[in-house]
């Protein structure tokens, strides 16, 4: 699957398009081992915000991170590709665009909430 994203690297945006290999994809490579395997950390970092199964409408988190910014609020009418949330990950900041146009019903996460890749994060309808 091709995702587009956007990333900000000193303070220039980019839009990038990434390929992200389908889970249930047998031919797709395995990671290597990290090279911190086996360390361990002196605080326990906060828990991200878990997984849901999608349904339609739902809004994915494209990445692990940290919300940074919320664009938008419930009962906003939003077009396709608008910017609806900003998630940093090692510095760099991804804008999470809204993958169809309609009104947002929900949005489940707040500004400092870590979330993993896949989490919902908003719901549009």
């Amino acid at each position: 699957m091709i995702k587009k994203l956007r990333v900000t690297v000193d303070g220039k945006p980019y839009d990038v398009m990434v390929e992200m290999p389908d889970e249930s994809d047998a031919s797709a490579a395995t990671p290597p081992p990290s090279p911190l395997a086996g360390t361990v950390a002196t605080s326990p970092p906060p828990a991200p915000i878990a997984k849901a199964s999608a349904a339609p409408g739902d809004v994915p988190s494209p990445l692990m991170g940290r919300v940074v910014g919320i664009d938008v609020k419930p009962g906003q009418e939003v077009k396709q590709g608008e910017q609806l949330l900003t998630i940093e990950t090692m510095k760099m900041n991804t804008f999470v665009l809204a993958p169809k146009t309609g009104k947002v019903t929900e949005v489940l996460v707040s500004v400092g909430d870590a979330v993993e890749e896949g989490s919902i994060l908003a719901r549009i309808a």
